[in-house]
């Protein structure tokens, strides 16, 4: 008889909820954990491009609301999480790589070398290519945060649809980070609707 992993409930049990209790709360300290937590999440050459937004207060939540088509889980989540692709996160490369050498996970002068390629390679991208990187690393933490917040006990919900030019102007955000995502959570005021997938046999091939 096999049973359930945590993991495969966890992932089961996340949908996505747009009806919130406007009362509850969720601490600072709790929101900044989940975030500490989820950037376990892999990235392009480990240079973690993600920034985040918190938004708790009402008042910034109603404002962004009027952008992002008066979707209802903006206002009554308990907070809104912006997720932010940074164009330019190769610049923290050699700290990034410094602080693998501080850890004992590669020698110094591995970590030189990756640090130093980093910077010449992404430094070179164009600014569509590093959007696109920016945005794939984005959607794999922002996975993480979900399915780790449904085991905190909190519910989510992803939305892409909001304007992000408008939203970037109004948080003053400066060229080099982009919003991407909006992820509100919370408590569910209500069960969120099921949903069907395809048969995987649609969706799977081997090989050619």
């Amino acid at each position: 008889m096999t049973t359930t992993t945590p993991v495969k409930q966890i992932m089961h049990e996340r949908k996505s909820v747009r009806k919130y209790n406007a009362n509850t709360t969720i601490s600072r300290e709790t929101i900044m954990q989940l975030l500490q937590n989820a950037t376990s999440s892999p990235s392009s050459s480990n240079m973690q491009p993600w920034r985040f937004i918190v938004i708790d207060d009402k008042e910034i939540q109603k404002n962004i609301n009027i952008f992002s088509f008066n979707q209802e889980q903006i206002e009554t989540a308990s907070a809104i999480i912006a997720v932010i692709g940074d164009t330019e996160m190769y610049l923290n490369s050699e700290e990034i790589y410094a602080e693998n050498v501080e850890l004992g996970y590669m020698p110094e002068e591995i970590a030189n070398k990756l640090a130093q390629d980093s910077l010449g390679m992404y430094g070179a991208l164009p600014k569509e290519a590093l959007l696109n990187i920016v945005h794939f690393d984005a959607g794999l933490i922002s996975m993480q945060i979900m399915l780790l917040a449904k085991e905190m006990g909190y519910d989510t919900v992803a939305m892409g649809g909001f304007d992000k030019s408008k939203f970037a102007e109004y948080m003053e955000l400066p060229t080099n980070e982009v919003p991407i995502l909006l992820l509100a959570i919370g408590e569910a005021a209500g069960p969120a609707y099921g949903s069907s997938r395809l048969p995987i046999e649609r969706l799977v091939r081997f090989n050619k």
